[in-house]
């Protein structure tokens, strides 16, 4: 039986990814200065650069993880249709949407007996949930089905690995993930932490780098020693707003090993918000999380 590849607008994927692979995106709401707007899950229509530049002027951001009902709106009609499910969620970790998504599919697990509906945990951000999505659209077309698939995937989120450095510390603080005074002293030193998304789906220090330049050496040495496969990996970089230092991330990763495809998009929104501009992540798969 066939299924459905969903995921959300936090997966960061672009157009050409989500129609190549027919991959249904969850719109998100948000509230930046007190007015209402949602992002349809298609980075490359979304106007990155005024949204990145609002933050640094000090624009208020509001984001909210998705209800039961969105998910119970569009897993029914597929469910209907006689096609199973697969929801690949942004990690559990830093957000309650796999929550409500698992809820949402064990009320129509009820409404449709015998029927497949998978919630996959990314246990990640961004374009680890976004390149989960396009393994799940790939394991589709290999013939799999949805079990099948939904168990391929949860080994491969231990080995989906992600890091990435901030320019601000700032933005980190204000969500709680360092403190001020921390923030207020690396500021000073110029200290530069390479974060990363741990075993258990949270974002955690790795490392600290001094500078900028060393931030951006260290995210290529974790690919040099970690990655695996990358010849026939699809890999993918995000920024917030910084372009040209994602085209310099991406030339020192094809220096190590040319992937077979390499994603470059302006990092999403929603996760965006807490890294703030300036961010620069990296995303392969490699050695297992520990």
């Amino acid at each position: 039986m066939s299924y459905t590849v969903f995921t959300d607008g936090c997966s960061n994927l672009p157009g050409s990814l989500i129609e190549r692979f027919q991959i249904k995106v969850l719109p998100c709401s948000y509230v930046m200065d007190g007015e209402p707007g949602v992002y349809e899950g298609d980075i490359d229509a979304f106007d990155t650069h005024t949204y990145y530049e609002k933050l640094r002027n000090g624009s208020e951001l509001k984001t909210s993880l998705l209800n039961v009902s969105v998910f119970l709106d569009h897993f029914r009609p597929e469910l209907e249709a006689g096609n199973d499910v697969i929801y690949v969620g942004l990690s559990s970790g830093v957000s309650g949407t796999v929550q409500s998504a698992t809820i949402a599919s064990r009320q129509l697990e009820g409404e449709f007996p015998g029927r497949t509906i998978r919630v996959v945990d990314s246990l990640g951000a961004a374009l680890g949930p976004g390149l989960l999505s396009c393994r799940a659209a790939e394991l589709k077309e290999a013939g799999k089905t949805a079990s099948e698939a939904a168990d391929m995937l949860e080994k491969e989120v231990g080995q989906l690995l992600q890091f990435f450095t901030v320019a601000d510390l700032n933005f980190l603080k204000r969500t709680g993930r360092v403190s001020g005074a921390t923030a207020a002293i690396g500021t000073v030193l110029n200290i530069k932490p390479l974060l990363w998304g741990d075993p258990t789906g949270h974002i955690v220090a790795y490392s600290k780098c001094r500078g900028r330049q060393k931030a951006i050496d260290a995210i290529v040495e974790q690919y040099r020693t970690k990655a695996v496969d990358a010849q026939n990996q699809r890999i993918g970089i995000t920024h917030g707003d910084c372009p040209e230092e994602a085209e310099y991330l991406a030339k020192r990763i094809c220096e190590i090993c040319q992937p077979k495809e390499l994603i470059i998009v302006p990092h999403e929104p929603f996760t965006g918000a807490h890294v703030g501009p300036g961010m620069l992540a990296l995303f392969f798969f490699g050695e297992k999380r520990e």
